[in-house]
């Protein structure tokens, strides 16, 4: 088998770390909506959403793939009327949430600082099947893999911008500009 190869390099790699699952049998569009939900967000807080889901605590938004996806309360936080709580996908991500959060460990990163930079999910080739029909016939049943990719990156300290400072040197050059 050859080595993975992720579709981006993280900007810094001393500070990131990465899981992949290939071919993973779990559906293709409710492991998408499930991955881009909690995209961007800290690895505590996207494993507690995980679980919340599998609770029923929480929904999944369901923003591209909604076609005939019903109507819950639980999406109203998201901006969206409809969600759903899919088990399989969930735990197979929070599979590869903790796979992440032990290499993060691995290389030494603080793991209360990882936010998941990175998330992509992609169709993988369909494992082919038939169901028998009548009068005969016989028809594909095809399932609808997916692979999916994660690279989380450790959350620097953020440095506020002085903008006080700087717009009151602005606004005096500026009158000085028109006095002159």
């Amino acid at each position: 088998m050859t080595k993975p190869v992720y579709s981006k390099t993280p900007s810094n790699p001393e500070k990131s770390c990465k899981s992949r699952g290939s071919n993973l049998r779990i559906h293709f569009k409710n492991t998408r909506e499930s991955a881009m939900a909690i995209k961007g967000m800290l690895l505590t807080r996207a494993k507690a959403y995980l679980n919340n889901v599998l609770a029923h605590r929480e929904c999944i938004p369901f923003r591209r793939f909604k076609g005939g996806v019903g109507r819950t309360g639980q999406a109203k936080i998201f901006g969206t009327s409809q969600g759903r709580w899919p088990k399989k996908s969930v735990e197979h991500i929070l599979s590869l949430l903790q796979n992440a959060e032990a290499n993060a460990e691995a290389k030494g990163l603080n793991v209360q600082k990882l936010k998941i930079a990175h998330v992509q999910v992609q169709r993988a080739q369909q494992q082919r099947r038939r169901t028998y029909r009548a009068h005969g016939r016989i028809n594909p049943y095809m399932c609808s893999p997916s692979t999916v990719e994660f690279i989380l990156t450790e959350v620097e300290k953020a440095v506020p911008k002085p903008a006080e400072e700087s717009a009151q040197k602005k606004k005096s050059v500026a009158t000085q500009e028109i006095s002159a």
